[in-house]
């Protein structure tokens, strides 16, 4: 018996709409129901006081400092060597089986556990380059964790980029370097801004590759040498630990509201980059 395609039709819209109301409706159910256990517990003296008690009572102020520098570290190093492999890979070099096996490796890279890199960081930073847990030693960790989305993302927004533009700029006697210049990374910038903005917000919320790595010293950062706690690795403790739970729900909370801001402000640049462009 032959389906009729309105039916066919409907099911589909039907099904793909509920999936997407079910998505929708569970990451919200997270956000508010955090929201709503943290913010409350959440002021100005909470933001900006250093942690009491092993963060029983007090603020959380040095964990946001480090929560906002060690993915920035991270991302600093991981986004020249990432977006340098994009560009060999995808301007300089022909499609051959090492091209291949490449890729190959980066999407198992990016498949790894967090921990494996946690460990490893603490095996070859921490005990091998004798860092010690430092934030240094976590940026390093984190820069190895995320640069796998940076190459792959950066590498298919630069794929995205029309052959016509480059055949164009090569015409009027440009050479490669300065097609990929002002031709080929400012068009893919946004597929490139995606890739950085997944990396910063995985960055921000790991928790085992930092803990194995920077440490979780509560004192503020002083130098790249020095121990630091993020925020989902202070939440982790309160929670594990029982210290506090309304000190850890309020951390969620404003761990949350930070992620969402930075993705904000990301995309907000973006687009009015593109628009100026568009100009």
């Amino acid at each position: 018996m032959r389906v009729s395609p309105k039916i066919t039709q409907v099911l589909a819209v039907t099904v793909l709409g509920a999936a997407t109301i079910l998505t929708v409706a569970v990451l919200v159910f997270v956000i508010v129901f955090v929201l709503v256990k943290g913010l409350p517990w959440v002021d100005w003296e909470f933001l900006f006081s250093y942690p009491q008690d092993m963060g029983k009572s007090g603020g959380i102020f040095p964990t946001l400092v480090g929560t906002f520098l060690l993915p920035l570290l991270a991302i600093a190093i991981a986004l020249p060597l990432g977006l340098g492999t994009a560009v060999y890979l995808t301007e300089y070099t022909r499609e051959t089986q090492l091209t291949r096996t490449l890729r190959f490796g980066t999407d198992c890279l990016a498949g790894i556990p967090s921990i494996i890199f946690g460990l490893f960081g603490f095996i070859f930073f921490v005990v091998k380059l004798k860092m010690g847990w430092c934030l240094l030693s976590g940026a390093l960790t984190l820069a190895i964790m995320v640069l796998p989305t940076i190459i792959r993302t950066s590498e298919e927004a630069i794929r995205a980029v029309p052959n016509a533009y480059r055949e164009v700029s090569f015409s009027l006697g440009a050479t490669r370097w300065e097609t990929v210049l002002k031709v080929v990374l400012p068009n893919a910038l946004p597929g490139i801004v995606t890739g950085v903005i997944l990396s910063i917000g995985r960055s921000i919320g790991e928790t085992a590759a930092v803990i194995f790595t920077a440490g979780s010293s509560l004192r503020m950062p002083m130098s790249v040498f020095d121990s630091v706690r993020t925020m989902s690795v202070h939440f982790y403790i309160l929670a594990r630990e029982g210290i506090s739970n309304e000190n850890a729900y309020a951390t969620a909370a404003v761990l949350i509201i930070s992620v969402l801001l930075v993705n904000l402000a990301a995309y907000t640049m973006m687009h009015r980059f593109i628009a100026k462009r568009s100009k």
